[in-house]
């Protein structure tokens, strides 16, 4: 095989709309102060198309609730990004406990986009502070281990199917997995269950990548460490962000960047990677 060229010297100037004719899945997109919302409005500003994911009832459980306005002030925020006019954004519900949601749910989101998925951010998850090994119990094992990992691999496989069904390597496949900071450290003794569903999709990351390869996907894992997603306040709040070299927490912005990237044509030799992205965070 003969070597490519160095590109053209027009072709390193970058594209203002990389993602322009794309679409994209963001799941765990409920609230306009979460990572989610943030990496949709990343990709729209640069061309994609965007299918919004949410789980209401989860946000309602927690102590920062639901978006006050709700899934479609979510989505209007999103399409106030839009770089391409004639790009959508489109959202819906999904339960990915249940074992056919999320084969469901990139069906729905296909069809919603035109027929066609190339982009997936497996940003949801079923939040933390399940306990220390002492106080977990089976329950909290299975819940994880069904939103946070099992959801994202059925996720992947059905994403994949769809693409195996396109000309053969057709360019733009990208998923994006969401992990924690279970390995890096001290871990996360006090939540260990949902460590263990994060720990599992870090370490598969090798594993997918190789396995879609052939279909010209690339699979990467973003660890955005903590972000200020309203859960936190008072003087534990400044407690961490003192652990920051730049004196404060990630905002959703700074992993929506990241994974932004990730998604463009600029790093399709980056594949099988975990990143930190934690703004030099000294645990």
């Amino acid at each position: 095989m003969p070597k490519l060229p160095h590109p053209e010297a027009a072709s390193l100037r970058r594209d203002p709309l990389p993602l322009r004719g794309r679409t994209a899945l963001v799941t765990g997109a409920s609230r306009r102060g979460g990572i989610g919302y943030a990496v949709a409005r990343r990709l729209a500003a640069h061309g994609a198309s965007v299918y919004l994911h949410h789980h209401v009832p989860h946000d309602e459980a927690k102590p920062w609730g639901a978006d006050p306005e709700g899934p479609e002030a979510v989505a209007a925020g999103v399409r106030a990004a839009l770089g391409d006019p004639s790009a959508r954004v489109c959202h819906g519900p999904g339960d990915l406990s249940t074992a056919a949601a999320p084969a469901e749910l990139i069906a729905t989101a296909t069809r919603a986009l035109g027929g066609r998925l190339d982009i997936l951010v497996a940003n949801h998850a079923l939040s933390g502070f399940d306990g220390t090994l002492l106080e977990i119990d089976a329950e909290k094992l299975d819940a994880h281990w069904a939103i946070d990992t099992r959801a994202v691999l059925l996720l992947i496989q059905t994403f994949a199917r769809q693409r195996a069904a396109l000309p053969a390597r057709t360019p733009g496949g990208r998923v994006v997995m969401m992990t924690s900071g279970q390995d890096i450290a001290g871990g996360m003794p006090g939540e260990l269950a949902y460590a263990l569903a994060k720990g599992a999709l870090a370490s598969v990351t090798r594993s997918l990548s190789t396995t879609l390869a052939e279909l010209a996907v690339t699979v990467n894992t973003v660890n955005p460490g903590p972000v200020d997603t309203d859960y936190m306040e008072g003087e534990e709040y400044q407690a961490v962000a003192d652990l920051f070299p730049a004196g404060r927490w990630g905002m959703p912005d700074d992993p929506a960047r990241l994974i932004a990237w990730l998604a463009t044509d600029e790093a399709e030799w980056i594949t099988g990677q975990v990143i930190d992205s934690e703004g030099g965070f000294r645990r």
